[in-house]
């Protein structure tokens, strides 16, 4: 006799931390718009990153 299956999965939600597609798309989306940012920062400062924080 084979044994029954069950006719639903359970409904695992995915956690909001740790190593997830979550986590890493709101990782890449902070990172793109970091990088813009910088870029607008220097196109209107007419200064590098490293001298508009005073590293150079």
């Amino acid at each position: 006799m084979p044994t029954p299956q069950p006719t639903k999965s359970p409904k695992i939600e995915e956690p909001k931390f740790g190593f997830n597609t979550y986590a890493e798309r709101l990782n890449g989306r902070a990172a793109m718009v970091g990088f813009v940012l910088t870029l607008l920062i220097e196109y209107f400062t007419k200064q590098g990153l490293l001298a508009w924080l005073g590293l150079q």
